[in-house]
């Protein structure tokens, strides 16, 4: 990367990172029970509310109990369940015009990562109707507060329930983008370990590494704070003990709870702390082939750990002691490469492949151009690296 670009790039993650403590962050206030969404939707004169989710979790009944909780309460359900994996600009519309014409007051975002960017992405559509989402697209583009928003993840891994960000596919072009502004953090997140507890092993398995690739970016950034270091280190060592304990056995619910609070700690770290290359180039993957987010952050991990080398092996080497994973007689940069290979255990044992081979060679040079764009300047990363260098980890990550 050229000097003028690494300066502008770093200059502009220094503003962000000393902007911090004058930023309107919060952390959503959590909730253990229906009776208690009840609660909240009444004390806030709520009389219709939208629940977004998909198919799939209410063809599993997982929305059962909170619907016939809230109807029974008085209160008017409509539910939208069209929310499709990396969940597009149409279901958004769709979700809009649902609420719109239900009269609703509020939104219930019901599912993982894709039901909670739809959900919040409707928020903003609804806060501001004349504005479409690809204007919305970068930081600070919303700026309005938006309909009360409670979010209830039924998997373990995407911390959307803590943070500022909506990724949402453009429809017609594919293009995956993230809306981040402050807004769009929900007031509220329901934790129960008992939604999660029919999860489908696969899914256990990419959303607990979509969590674990949370907190360990936002950990070796150039962004973090105390705090967010806690967060990161905190999940770092809850998933590790946690995430095959869920995986062999799913009704293990003391281990479900606490995967679920490594994601919310995880979700807090990045909100602050940002992400890096895994998700640019995840964020790619998943706009061109639909590849689920967490199966393709947990395939890339191991492959930008190694590339950045030792300018994070102090940092691994934390990581790897806080979990236990190794003592600290050992040097950093064993450490750190015993922490990789630590993940790519975890991988193995839960039958998460070492490459992606829906990787097209032809695109890659387009799909290192939007990680790119994605990541330079927002993320604040270990390493600085051009599209040229971003093109070597797709094919590196394509091949294995």
């Amino acid at each position: 990367m050229n000097i003028f670009k690494r300066i502008y790039c770093r200059t502009f993650q220094k503003g962000l990172y000393f902007s911090l403590p004058f930023l309107p962050y919060r952390e959503p206030n959590i909730l253990k029970t229906n009776d208690e969404i009840v609660k909240v939707l009444k004390n806030n004169d709520v009389v219709s509310v939208l629940l977004v989710t998909d198919n799939g979790i209410r063809g599993l009944g997982l929305t059962t109990s909170l619907e016939e909780t809230l109807g029974s309460s008085g209160l008017r359900v409509n539910v939208f369940d069209q929310t499709v994996a990396n969940p597009t600009t149409e279901n958004v519309e769709n979700a809009v015009k649902m609420y719109i014409e239900n009269g609703c007051q509020a939104l219930i975002a019901f599912g993982g990562g894709s039901a909670m960017d739809c959900a919040k992405a409707t928020g903003a559509r609804i806060a501001l109707p004349k504005k479409s989402l690809k204007k919305m697209k970068g930081i600070l583009k919303v700026r309005k507060k938006l309909p009360l928003l409670i979010a209830v993840p039924t998997t373990a891994g995407t911390g959307s329930e803590t943070t500022l960000a909506s990724v949402i596919t453009d429809s017609q072009t594919r293009h995956k983008y993230a809306i981040n502004d402050f807004p769009l953090i929900p007031r509220y997140a329901m934790l129960s370990p008992e939604l999660t507890e029919n999860l489908p092993k696969g899914l256990t398995a990419t959303t607990g590494m979509d969590a674990l690739t949370h907190a360990i970016e936002a950990y070796i950034g150039k962004s973090t704070t105390p705090k967010t270091r806690k967060y990161s280190l905190v999940a770092v060592k809850a998933i590790f003990e946690n995430i095959l304990t869920v995986y062999q056995d799913g009704h293990n619910l003391e281990a479900r709870e606490n995967m679920l609070h490594a994601s919310y700690n995880a979700g807090l770290a990045f909100t602050k702390s940002y992400v890096g290359y895994v998700h640019a180039i995840a964020h790619s993957l998943g706009g061109k082939y639909n590849l689920p987010h967490g199966l393709a952050n947990a395939i890339i991990l191991p492959y930008v750990l190694k590339k950045y080398g030792k300018r994070i092996y102090k940092k691994l080497w934390k990581l790897g002691v806080y979990a236990n994973l190794f003592d600290k007689s050992v040097s950093k940069e064993v450490g750190a490469k015993i922490f990789i290979e630590k993940i790519e255990f975890l991988n193995s044992c839960m039958n998460i492949g070492k490459n992606i081979s829906e990787i097209d060679e032809k695109d890659i040079p387009e799909l290192a151009k939007t990680a790119e764009k994605e990541a330079n300047p927002l993320y604040p990363v270990p390493v600085l690296w051009t599209q040229k260098q971003l093109e070597e980890i797709y094919f590196e990550v394509k091949n294995g």
